[in-house]
């Protein structure tokens, strides 16, 4: 391993023969569409926009590579690239770097989209930005060669299993009361969190947007094509605040990393997050005239 690592180091070095300052700030901005912030912007225009039960399956699917990639890292353990050569940390991160998050997240995300959007250019679209995501890891240091290369392959498998198997794991979450969604949703939290003590955001956010889809689809069946271009854009608009003051408020009262209880309200922000995405919001935009409801005939859990 030790020699691939340090290949890996001479593949960087060789990409970094053409940095400049300008590239830098390039490569530093093209590489945060593989960041966490840009998932909490795209999923909800999907979900709240385009196609709810669409962005359902998108975002349990991707929340379930963020996990995948991020137990693997505390299994595998692996320095980056800068803690063996410091000189080519043109960007720093903490994590462990085996698999590229960036590179999974990417290749998941877009994958799924190209079977969304069935045409060439959404095939197009999930080679080329993993790609070019992967390549700015590379420049930047933090990622080596087989980082990437792992992170590719996992995301692009999990966007094939997603798109074969979500009809079929959708048509079994229908079959089920709402209770038994809920308790699934539960357990598969739990089980996360118990791999991963680590991280109590993922196992949260994927409780609260899985929980919340249930009801959605049970209850209120919002339908995220209808309305009007401006009336999307409203709802757009307010959903975010709701995400930023969730997200980001929240984060300013509760326990700070380290201290007690940080883990568990970590747990209950993300997850609250997730709700909001997946219940709160299309709630509120029915109440404000800005979305409709689907027919009950035509209501469907998507997973």
């Amino acid at each position: 391993m030790d020699g691939i690592l340090e290949w890996g180091v001479d593949v960087i070095q060789a990409i970094q023969t053409v940095a400049s300052p300008g590239l830098t700030v390039a490569m530093k901005l093209i590489t945060q569409a593989g960041s966490e912030y840009f998932y909490l912007l795209l999923l909800p225009v999907v979900f709240w926009c385009v196609d709810e039960r669409f962005g359902t399956r998108l975002g349990i699917v991707l929340l379930g590579s963020v996990f995948v990639n991020g137990w693997l890292k505390q299994v595998f353990a692996q320095p980056r690239p800068f803690d063996l050569d410091p000189s080519v940390g043109l960007s720093h991160e903490s994590s462990y770097g085996l698999p590229s998050g960036h590179a999974q997240g990417t290749s998941t995300l877009w994958g799924l989209l190209a079977a969304k959007i069935r045409k060439p250019w959404g095939l197009t679209l999930a080679i080329v930005i993993p790609l070019l995501v992967s390549f700015t890891r590379l420049y930047l240091g933090v990622h080596f060669p087989t980082d990437v290369a792992l992170g590719l392959a996992l995301g692009w498998s999990l966007a094939v299993a997603g798109t074969l198997l979500g009809d079929r794991v959708a048509a079994v979450l229908r079959s089920w009361h709402i209770r038994w969604r809920i308790v699934a949703a539960a357990v598969a939290a739990l089980a996360m969190n118990a791999l991963n003590p680590a991280d109590s955001s993922i196992p949260g956010v994927f409780f609260g947007t899985a929980v919340g889809a249930a009801f959605l689809f049970e209850t209120l069946r919002f339908d995220a094509s209808s309305g009007s271009l401006a009336q999307k854009a409203a709802r757009l608009g307010l959903g975010l605040v709701g995400v930023v003051v969730l997200y980001a408020g929240i984060k300013l009262v509760v326990p700070a990393e380290g201290e007690p209880q940080y883990a568990l309200f970590r747990f209950v922000r993300y997850g609250l997050v997730g709700a909001w995405v997946s219940y709160g919001a299309p709630w509120v935009f029915i109440k404000m005239g800005f979305a409709t409801g689907r027919p009950i005939a035509t209501a469907s859990v998507e997973g």
